[in-house]
């Protein structure tokens, strides 16, 4: 892939962690969060499998489905 796209990747995926901590509603935080973290995700795998950066936020993104799941039964 292109370089840089892989680079806007990153930094649209910093943009969303970012604006999630300005938000005030859970689920809005919690959806603005996943995208962020998918972003990074596929930033990591298309930067030449950065694991350090796939894992943890894959990882988040699944804490975040399960929370937004979890909180619509509640």
């Amino acid at each position: 892939m292109n370089p840089e796209i892989t680079t806007y990747i990153g930094y649209s995926a910093s943009v969303f962690i970012v604006l999630s901590f300005i938000l005030k509603d859970v689920s809005k935080i919690r959806v603005v969060n996943m995208i962020g973290c998918i972003c990074f995700v596929i930033y990591g795998i298309f930067n030449g499998m950065l694991w350090p950066v796939i894992i943890p936020n894959g990882l988040i993104c699944f804490i975040q489905i399960y929370h937004l799941l979890l909180g619509k039964k509640a």
